[in-house]
């Protein structure tokens, strides 16, 4: 079975979060596992950082940290994620050398030509949805997906308030992944491990 679920944590890493873990990356439908804390300081997110790597090293998946390549490297994380406010392409790259560099591109045809000119490792497209991660992220037209399948073969990366009944659309686009995180860990009727079943 083809892995395409490009899954990030929930804000807060509580107790139990690394049992779901495990539960969640067994399923075998998880490429990409992305660590996303904004408000812990950089002793703590390295902390749990090397935590998680020792799970998704078992299951074979990708550790990617959010924002931070000079965490990434000393952890020894599969790569890193630069949105447009963080770190750039070309610092991140300077730190992590051939490691994954993935950019946010939001849907600016501007900033996925700059990607492909870059060479990127993922390009990451959306909000498609509403998110409960970001309520306020725009929303982004799926024929972008479409448009930027056409120009490149770079990794698409779609993004934004995916669940299990919209995900299929993205792919049938041409998107490679599909990154999931509110549906997973907020998930109000379903616990983690039978809310990524839902994905076929």
């Amino acid at each position: 079975m083809k892995r395409f679920i490009y899954l990030i944590s929930p804000n807060k890493i509580e107790n139990n979060f690394y049992s779901d873990l495990k539960k969640v990356l067994k399923v075998k439908k998880i490429v990409f596992f992305q660590l996303r804390l904004k408000k812990f300081s950089l002793n703590k997110t390295i902390e749990i950082g090397k935590k998680i790597k020792t799970i998704t090293d078992k299951f074979k998946v990708k550790l990617i940290i959010n924002d931070k390549p000079s965490i990434a490297k000393k952890i020894g994380a599969a790569g890193c994620h630069v949105g447009q406010s963080d770190a750039s392409f070309s610092s991140a790259k300077k730190i992590l050398k051939k490691k994954i560099v993935g950019v946010t591109c939001h849907g600016s045809n501007k900033l996925i030509n700059r990607a492909i000119k870059n060479k990127v490792d993922y390009i990451a497209i959306g909000s498609f949805f509403k998110s409960k991660l970001k309520p306020d992220a725009k929303k982004t037209s799926l024929k972008i997906i479409k448009q930027t399948r056409k120009k490149t073969r770079i990794p698409i990366v779609a993004i934004g308030g995916i669940n299990d009944k919209n995900y299929k659309k993205l792919i049938h686009l041409g998107a490679n992944y599909i990154a999931i995180s509110s549906f997973i860990w907020n998930n109000p009727s379903l616990k983690p491990e039978t809310a990524i079943k839902k994905f076929k």
